[in-house]
Formats: structure tokens, sequence, C-alpha cells
């Protein structure tokens, strides 16, 4: 049950990350590309990538911030 905990707060602190990810660049990024090149899915797919891949990484340490803290124990 212990390790169902910690897997909710790892999938709550991602979302937290992508959502923060998206709210502070997307408007920048559409700015950048143009509407034009933002309505293509290469564009959107390699900003959603790269919003996966910083998130993950963040949630990683923050993960490993709150064990080295004793918040968490896995």
């Amino acid at each position: 049950m212990e390790k169902i905990w910690i897997l909710l707060i790892a999938i709550l602190i991602f979302l937290i990350f992508v959502f923060l990810f998206w709210k502070l660049t997307s408007g920048g990024a559409k700015k950048e590309y143009g509407t034009k090149m933002w309505k293509h899915w290469p564009t959107r797919l390699a900003y959603w990538q790269g919003a996966i891949l910083y998130s993950v990484g963040f949630t990683v340490i923050t993960m490993f911030l709150l064990k080295w803290g004793n918040v968490l124990a896995f």
C-alpha cells in the first residue's frame, strides 16, 4: 500500500511540473514558432517531448530530495 502512495505522489509531482512548464513556456513557444508552424504536429510534438523530459527530470530530482530529507521512505 505504501508503494501506491509513493507512485501517486510521483505522478502528482510530474503533473504539476508539466503544468508549470506549459504555463510558463507555451506563450513564448507559440510566439517563436508562429501560429502557422504551431499548428503542425511535429512542432508541438517536439514541444511536448521537451515538456515531458524536463518534468521527468525534475520529478526524479524532487523525489530524491524528498527521500534525502526523510519526507518519503522508498
